[in-house]
């Protein structure tokens, strides 16, 4: 199954679903840094409602979708599952999420604390979409797709629509790559007006391997950020749209992403999960390197994660 391919999505179209969605999401805040000598712009996702930028797609679907009385269900590695469950309870709508054995301690009980219908199983993300489409076909549930859903990457697209406003004359973005929803919804609102540069593990390469074969195959799906950037392969609709607006994606290894996370919090006091630090590890590592007097901007996508983790 793959997401709605309807028409092109514009930035009135994010305008209007950010109008929408406004009673149930924050606008977060950005923070200056310096990193290897470059001043840049953090996105502070972490504090989004549900700890990342995923109640911004998990609202949208749930408020301009119909949803049926048996409710909704989700696959997630762990992040989306956390938004969905936390906007079905907001609206008081049943979920059931779906997620695999990977999927973080700290995400499978936010799950759980919110109420949802849980169900563990499987190594990785696509067995856990294997089975909730199962579920789909036997109770009727409205599906929220993870990244490749026309909803999905509107409600994402608001996070871009919040960082052109909130900090000046941006050249570039650096985002997480799983999906691509996130990519696909930011590089939707700028069109090119910003260069839009994706950031994944070399663990869990999606968008590097679709750009290479020029459609979306079946990669990799390892790495320490797994639970959140490992999807079997890229959108089906998310693909199109990086090709069209997306300047380039870079690789980063575990050990960058490590680092930077923990170089997030020791000097900056700012937390982030794995998948939330792969801009910064791409700045850190060389994988990116501005050019002189460029305005980079970096996600921090979110923060499901425990505290111990930062103290490692």
């Amino acid at each position: 199954m793959t997401g709605d391919t309807g028409a092109a999505i514009t930035r009135d179209d994010i305008r209007a679903v950010y109008d929408t969605i406004r009673p149930y999401r924050r606008r977060t805040p950005v923070g200056q840094a310096e990193l290897e000598t470059t001043p840049v712009t953090l996105k502070l996702e972490q504090f989004q409602c549900a700890g990342s930028f995923k109640a911004r797609g998990a609202f949208t679907n749930l408020l301009l979708r119909d949803v049926p009385e048996v409710g909704v269900v989700a696959a997630s590695g762990g992040n989306h599952g956390v938004a969905v469950a936390y906007a079905a309870h907001r609206l008081g709508v049943p979920a059931k999420i779906f997620v695999p054995t990977v999927s973080s301690p700290a995400k499978i009980k936010r799950i759980r604390d919110l109420a949802a219908d849980l169900v563990v199983g499987g190594d990785r993300y696509a067995d856990a979409y294997e089975a909730s489409q199962e579920w789909v076909m036997k109770s009727g549930a409205m599906y929220v797709h993870a990244y490749d859903q026309r909803e999905t990457i509107l409600g994402q697209g608001t996070l871009a629509l919040e960082l052109a406003g909130q900090a000046d004359a941006i050249d570039t973005v650096l985002a997480p790559v799983g999906g691509g929803g996130l990519l696909a919804g930011i590089a939707s609102y700028f069109q090119g007006d910003v260069r839009v540069i994706g950031v994944e593990p070399d663990g869990a390469p999606t968008l590097t391997y679709a750009r290479a074969k020029g459609e979306p195959t079946d990669a990799p799906a390892g790495s320490i950020a797994a639970d959140a950037l490992a999807p079997r392969r890229i959108g089906e609709m998310v693909f199109p749209i990086t090709e069209a607006y997306v300047a380039d994606v870079v690789l980063v290894d575990d050990d960058a992403i490590k680092s930077a996370q923990l170089a997030l919090w020791r000097e900056l006091r700012v937390a982030a999960e794995p998948a939330g630090a792969v801009g910064v590890a791409a700045l850190r590592s060389g994988a990116y390197r501005p050019a002189p007097g460029e305005h980079v901007a970096v996600v921090i996508s979110g923060a499901n994660m425990t505290a111990a983790q930062l103290d490692a």
